[in-house]
């Protein structure tokens, strides 16, 4: 008889797949979205859900559909192509950026205030912290069990508890949206939605949320794409009502912090006003726990990943990649986020390109004609883009900084919709490539 999975397992999945999500970025952008746009924060929010809820979404049903990781998913570019894409999304949202992130906001919130910007106390904690991640990544058979099951739904009940206070105890009233906000709200908010790098993090996740599933017995592929995409969707509410809420407590906590303060400052002062001084032991747990529930999955996927193309074990990449992130984890949160701003402008057009595209395989004749030019001009454009986002900004042609969508950090848009007509009507015309097959 087949082997399925239990309802509970089936939750158990879902809110593993949103624990691993809800990470760093997830928590503190929003408010800062919130507390800059102001009037139009429902309009920003759209723009933002799109690009931190719809397309990491997506992602895991295109990658429940096609059986892997990334580097299937990209296989229409070719093998080598695909390849270098899944090192490039691994390594950003592994020890580079994601990973150490996560400590750095988990310290920034929970033992910062507490002990103000300490060189010393950052590089303990980050020993603590990742020596955890450790212990609990070296056996990725027990995730279900020690995510799914035990983390995941503390983390859940923080995180709701957090949100029902925001709708009914607001801090105040929002104020006027600043200057980008008023000129293109929902891009903005669409742009910032990079930031959480949640469709880099489906991308990854993708492979931990099926060999979840495996570990329960599951083998069968068509059982194995329904129990990711139930997943992925489950995660998707959950991610929708963690940002929402979020957006609020943001937006309504002008009174408390200035509009540039960063989100683990609005978060700790709106706890601190809300819950008095308990608050704040309550929100450095509430991160603790969204942080290094993020920083397990994403070493486990970082792990499995390079041991299949490197001649390490898994159980030393854990330790390798877990170190790396470790020392970049002291460089601190403000020049973290000020380095993976331009990175994730510049990567994340083309990984929207493949997530879209890879839902339409069925409508070309020959796939690789309007993947492989539509990534390479998006990651052109996105190249642009994150050099206009960086301080190399005057190293940018003034005539490309001026293009359609430009101030949007969106200017990859409209060429990548020309080169997909351009290569649709030449794959028409084209037709399908014939194999010849000559005989000695």
């Amino acid at each position: 008889m087949m082997k399925r999975l239990t309802t509970r397992d089936i939750f158990a999945l879902g809110f593993m797949t949103f624990a691993l999500f809800v990470g760093a970025g997830n928590i503190i952008f929003p408010p800062m979205v919130g507390i800059q746009s102001g009037e139009h924060v429902w309009v920003s929010a759209l723009g933002f859900l799109l690009t931190a809820v719809g397309l990491p979404v997506m992602t895991v049903i295109a990658l429940a559909r096609v059986g892997g990781g990334v580097d299937t998913l990209s296989s229409p570019m070719g093998k080598a192509a695909g390849v270098v894409l899944a090192f490039i999304c691994y390594l950003a949202v592994g020890p580079l950026f994601a990973t150490p992130r996560t400590a750095t906001v988990s310290f920034a919130v929970g033992i910062g205030p507490l002990v103000g910007d300490n060189a010393l106390a950052l590089q303990i904690y980050s020993v603590i912290y990742f020596c955890i991640v450790i212990f609990v990544s070296l056996f990725p058979g027990k995730l279900l069990d020690t995510v799914g099951h035990f983390l995941a739904p503390i983390k859940i009940i923080a995180l709701a508890v957090l949100g029902i206070a925001a709708l009914l105890w607001p801090a105040g009233s929002h104020l006027p949206a600043t200057d980008v906000y008023q000129q293109a709200a929902f891009s903005n908010g669409f742009v910032n939605g990079y930031l959480t790098m949640d469709t880099l993090g489906a991308l990854v996740f993708g492979i931990v949320i099926v060999n979840a599933a495996r570990s329960r017995g599951i083998e069968n592929s068509k059982l194995l794409t329904r129990y990711t995409v139930l997943a992925g969707i489950i995660a998707g509410v959950g991610l929708t009502l963690v940002y929402l809420s979020l957006f609020k407590l943001g937006s309504d906590s002008g009174s408390l912090v200035s509009q540039s303060s960063n989100g683990a400052m609005i978060l700790h002062a709106y706890v601190q006003h809300t819950f008095g001084s308990g608050g704040s032991i309550f929100l450095g747990v509430l991160i603790l726990l969204a942080c290094m529930v993020t920083a397990i999955g994403l070493t486990c996927a970082c792990a499995e990943f390079f041991a299949q193309y490197l001649p390490l074990s898994y159980k030393a990449l854990v330790i390798i990649l877990s170190l790396f992130a470790m020392i970049i984890s002291n460089l601190g949160l403000t020049h973290l986020i000020a380095i993976s701003i331009p990175v994730l402008t510049a990567i994340y057009p083309p990984c929207i390109v493949l997530v879209v595209l890879s839902f339409t395989l069925g409508w070309w004749q020959e796939a690789g004609r309007i993947i492989k030019p539509a990534m390479v001009v998006s990651l052109v454009f996105g190249i642009i883009d994150g050099f206009k986002a960086s301080n190399l900004k005057d190293w940018v042609p003034v005539s490309l900084q001026h293009l359609p969508l430009s101030e949007q950090n969106l200017s990859w848009l409209p060429p990548v919709l020309v080169v997909i007509i351009i290569a649709a009507i030449i794959d028409r015309m084209k037709g399908k490539a014939v194999s010849v097959k000559t005989s000695a």
